[in-house]
C-alpha cells in the first residue's frame, strides 16, 4: 500500500511536521527522505531495505555509489541528495562551532567530528583548531593511515597551530575497526604532543576517538 493511502496521523512526513524527526524510526526518516517507494514497496519498505542491506545508518551513509545502487529504486540521483545531506549537516555544526564556544558544545563537537570521519576505511588524524574564545578557527586533516607516536609529527601539529594562531585545540582520530578504547599508543602520542604544545602555551582540550556512532573522549575520562 502507497504510503499516501494510509491514515494521515501514521504517515511519516505529517508525523515529523506534528511531533519532530525525533519521533520517527531510522525506515520512516529515510522514507521522508525518498518521497516514493518502487512497485510493491513503499517508501518506509524501501527505507527497512537500505538499513537491512548495509546492516546501519553509518555504513549506509558511508556506502559507495556502487554498492548502493545495487538496492532497486536506488540510484545515483538519491546518492547524491545523500551526500548532499550529510555534507549540510556537517557545515551546519561547523558554523555552531565557529559561532558559539565549543566548551558548551560537546556533543555537537563529537556529532561534526562523526559526520567528519564517516566513511574513512582508513585512520585519520583531525585537529580543530579555536580561538581564546573556543571557537573553532578551522578543522584540518592532517595524517592518515596507521597513526603511532611515529607516524604523527608533533612539530607539524605546532606549525599549523601557530600557523591558525590557534590558543587551544581538540585532537580527534577515528577507529575503522570499531573499537572506540584508545590504545596504548594513543595514550602515549596524546601525552607527546600536549608536551609539545605546552611549549608554545596552546593548550590540548581534548583527544576524542570515534568509531562509527561511538566516541570516547580522553578529557571526559581523565586521560589527559
Amino acid at each position: 500500500m502507497a504510503i499516501t493511502d494510509w491514515p494521515e496521523d501514521q504517515r511519516p512526513r505529517e508525523r515529523l511536521i506534528k511531533q519532530g524527526a525525533h519521533a520517527l524510526s531510522d525506515a520512516e526518516l529515510l522514507a521522508v527522505f525518498l518521497r516514493v517507494g518502487v512497485a510493491g514497496k513503499s517508501a518506509v519498505d524501501l527505507g527497512r531495505d537500505m538499513v537491512g542491506h548495509f546492516g546501519s545508518l553509518q555504513a549506509l551513509f558511508a556506502a559507495r555509489l556502487a554498492d548502493f545502487v545495487r538496492i532497486n529504486g536506488l540510484g545515483p540521483a538519491k546518492y547524491a541528495q545523500l551526500q548532499a545531506v550529510l555534507e549540510l549537516a556537517r557545515r551546519a555544526l561547523s558554523e555552531e562551532l565557529r559561532a558559539g564556544t565549543t566548551l558548551n558544545s560537546p556533543q555537537a563537537v563529537k556529532q561534526y567530528l562523526q559526520l567528519l570521519f564517516h566513511g574513512k576505511a582508513y585512520e585519520a588524524f583531525v585537529v580543530l583548531f579555536l580561538d581564546v574564545k573556543n571557537r573553532l578557527i578551522e578543522s584540518e586533516e592532517l595524517f592518515r593511515g596507521t597513526l603511532t607516536h611515529a607516524s604523527v609529527y608533533p612539530r607539524e601539529i605546532v606549525k599549523a597551530a601557530l600557523a591558525h594562531n590557534a590558543a587551544s585545540l581538540i585532537l580527534a582520530h577515528n577507529h575503522p575497526s570499531g573499537e572506540v578504547a584508545p590504545s596504548a599508543a594513543d595514550l602515549h602520542l596524546t601525552s607527546n604532543l600536549k608536551q609539545a604544545l605546552n611549549l608554545v602555551d596552546i593548550k590540548v582540550l581534548d583527544h576524542i576517538v570515534v568509531a562509527g556512532r561511538e566516541t570516547h573522549s580522553f578529557a571526559e575520562h581523565g586521560q589527559l
